[in-house]
């Protein structure tokens, strides 16, 4: 009998979209060795850990390596991941290019910080595994564009981290918004305001921890000495690993408003916002920020505040799907629709608030990306494709508050600003190279 691994070797050889599945469940309920799915997580903190947890909440998985260049850190993981699982992880690694060479792995989750992402994605992709790679896709937006060419090349089954994508009640929602029944929809409000998310105070450069490769962890960004802000989970404060909360909220909910619209990029992008709440923090990205994406008939509105709670529509995110006839408003918490008034009357009836409901969103995008490795679908519910549109969306977002400027976009360039273009590629501290695909 040929085992689940040899099908995947051959269907990945082949390049061949494939609907049967070649998982094997033997009578009993339990899972034969040679069909577990075998699993190695690089970059061990924060998401990527949560990640990994909602991996091993499935009995086809097995957690076989993990990766982190923080010593500390790895050895914690690594007893965790043996007292939730039962068994002990057989590899460990400073260097994740360790844990993309072991051929056991059949899929890597990439849980890094986001100037990561493009390197680790492209040799999983290149050594054949496929990837779970956490959201935002790419930290610009060449680096989306290739990763989307080496999914494609490689034949890798890719599911991006916005979980929202598999939420039912998200679904739900679009399924209304897409009936109609708003009418034209003029504008789709999208907001995040996040009071939870303290300003970060100045801090001296000091020396690098005991157990911590510094270096590996700047890895393509500018040589910098240690500072614990830019370090763990306050490194998304900062350009160069990562674009702030209009890349890491914004690809949430951004995503929905294209999805709702059936759009991907807008003709022209404008922004205004800074550091209004905290400028002498220690951020480089803005603590306030809106940005204006221009379609054909319709606006996109992003707005995002650190420190304030009061965002639209009693919320602190979300998104108003403002039509003619109403407006369907919608969070994590769930959705309803408030009829639009005229002159006393109602243009349609008013839904009220259905809550989330399910397994939760996380859970069932794992099991869903589960489910697309085993039947070689490459169409997950965050597929690379989707996951590069939002991650490039908002990156137009951030380049146009970094300019200044409205921007004009034709889809691959900027069509009136050069020095906005300059902001398209990063560019990659040596050794290391931006790969070529």
């Amino acid at each position: 009998m040929t085992s689940r691994r040899d099908f995947l070797k051959q269907a990945s050889l082949l390049g061949v979209g494939l609907t049967a599945s070649p998982f094997i469940i033997k009578a009993g309920g339990s899972i034969a060795p040679s069909d577990k799915i075998r699993v190695g997580l690089i970059g061990c903190n924060g998401m990527g850990f949560e990640n990994l947890k909602a991996f091993l909440r499935n009995p086809e998985v097995e957690c076989v390596a993990l990766a982190d260049i923080d010593q500390n850190v790895l050895q914690n993981r690594a007893a965790e991941t043996e007292k939730i699982s039962g068994k002990r992880v057989k590899n460990l690694y400073k260097d994740w290019r360790g844990l993309i060479d072991n051929k056991d792995i059949d899929v890597v989750i990439v849980g890094t910080p986001d100037h990561w992402h493009c390197l680790q994605m492209v040799a999983a992709c290149q050594a054949g595994k496929d990837i779970y790679c956490e959201k935002p896709l790419g930290n610009s937006i060449e680096e989306c564009n290739i990763m989307v060419r080496a999914a494609q090349k490689y034949n890798r089954v890719v599911q991006v981290g916005q979980w929202q994508r598999s939420d039912p009640h998200w679904q739900d929602a679009m399924q209304f918004v897409h009936s109609g029944k708003l009418g034209k929809i003029r504008t789709v409000r999208v907001f995040s305001y996040q009071g939870w998310c303290p300003s970060i105070p100045v801090l001296a450069d000091e020396p690098v921890p005991a157990g911590v490769d510094y270096d590996m962890w700047l890895g393509p960004a500018r040589k910098r000495p240690f500072n614990r802000n830019r370090f763990h989970f306050t490194f998304r404060w900062f350009w160069d690993y990562a674009g702030g909360l209009m890349t890491d909220w914004g690809v949430h909910l951004l995503d929905y408003a294209l999805y709702g619209m059936n759009v991907t990029a807008p003709n022209s992008i404008m922004a205004s916002g800074g550091k209004f709440g905290y400028p002498d923090d220690a951020c480089e990205t803005p603590d306030l920020l809106q940005t204006i994406y221009t379609f054909n008939d319709f606006t996109v509105m992003w707005d995002h505040a650190i420190g304030i709670d009061d965002g639209a529509y009693g919320r602190n995110h979300g998104l108003g799907f403002v039509g003619e006839n109403g407006t369907l408003v919608l969070d994590r918490g769930g959705w309803e629709v408030i009829p639009e008034r005229v002159n006393g009357n109602t243009r349609m009836e008013a839904v009220p608030l259905k809550k989330a409901y399910g397994e939760g969103g996380l859970n069932l995008h794992v099991k869903n990306h589960l489910e697309c490795i085993k039947s070689r679908n490459r169409n997950c519910n965050a597929s690379i494709e989707i996951g590069a549109h939002i991650a490039k969306f908002s990156q137009l977002g951030n380049i146009a508050y970094r300019t200044g400027k409205k921007l004009v976009w034709d889809g691959i360039r900027f069509t009136n600003d050069e020095a906005a273009n300059n902001l398209l590629v990063p560019n990659y501290r040596s050794p290391w190279e931006l790969p070529k695909i």
